[in-house]
């Protein structure tokens, strides 16, 4: 070993050392999130050469599998990893119920839609809420850093990017999905409907401005359509307002609001000069 890969292995460890936080792996976090939305909706059946666990069995390894991933985290816990487990566990009945909801409007909403069962299997939206429902419970349980590997697993998946802090009401339903971005401080109530390519983000992205509201409130039964961009902390989009594809908001509207963005096209036909 040459003295320069001495020097980069020395380097290497010194700076291994100087980082806080011990992180399970992306697949675990991945299999998890994925595993704990097949047990409350196992509507896609495995091989029927598989064994098919009682659920009190499936309960009992999702538990267990979350505190292994909690075990690299421990010195950053708050609370116990017991106690963050009972945390967590003892609100996935109402998780569940928020879920069905959010289902329901979906399958309710969409004129493709067949039926609830397409909507919790194939469904990129669908996908994407049930893992932020959760990583948001774990962030609010006390879990750090793991609740944002769940929701970045699902912005691969989906492309959809909500940020576990983010505070979303119930019957939420996002259509076609990708592009989609929900900031940190985001509040969202009850009855909304995003289009794809939303964007409700922040004005400034100055880290100073990190433990202030930087991001949109969206009031109850407000449909955004496509590509629509809306920021700001003190931006207020009204209950019932609608807001088209492509507008651009940083300014409230008030509730039963109908804003669009007006483009002008121009076809110009080219002259063809006439045969001599």
């Amino acid at each position: 070993m040459t003295a320069n890969h001495q020097e980069f292995l020395q380097r290497l460890s010194r700076q291994n050392e100087t980082y806080i936080y011990k992180l399970p792996s992306r697949h675990d976090a991945g299999k998890f999130i994925q595993d704990l939305i097949n047990f409350l909706f196992p509507i896609s059946q495995d091989c029927p050469s598989c064994p098919n666990k009682d659920l009190a069995v499936k309960y009992a390894d999702l538990r267990n599998s979350l505190a292994c991933m909690l075990h690299p985290l421990q010195p950053q816990l708050e609370q116990s990893s017991e106690e963050i487990l009972d945390c967590i566990f003892s609100r996935i009945p109402e998780i569940y119920e928020m879920l069905l909801l959010d289902a329901r409007s979906i399958t309710d909403n969409d004129p493709a839609s067949v039926s609830i069962e397409e909507v919790i299997s194939v469904y990129p939206g669908f996908m994407a809420i049930a893992t932020y429902r959760f990583a948001h419970l774990f962030a609010v349980c006390g879990i750090p850093l793991l609740p944002r590997m769940l929701t970045e697993f699902a912005h691969s998946q989906t492309g959809i990017d909500i940020h576990p802090n983010a505070t979303i009401g119930h019957s939420f339903f996002i259509d076609h999905g990708t592009g989609v971005v929900i900031g940190e401080t985001t509040h969202i109530g009850n009855n909304v409907k995003l289009y794809q390519g939303v964007t409700l983000g922040a004005t400034h992205v100055s880290k100073s401005l990190a433990s202030s509201k930087r991001h949109p409130t969206i009031e109850d039964n407000v449909v955004v359509y496509a590509n629509a961009t809306i920021l700001g902390g003190d931006t207020v989009i009204g209950h019932d307002s609608v807001i088209g594809g492509n507008a651009w908001l940083v300014k409230s509207v008030p509730p039963h609001s109908q804003v669009y963005h007006q483009s002008k096209i121009e076809i110009r036909q080219q002259t063809v000069s006439a045969a001599t």
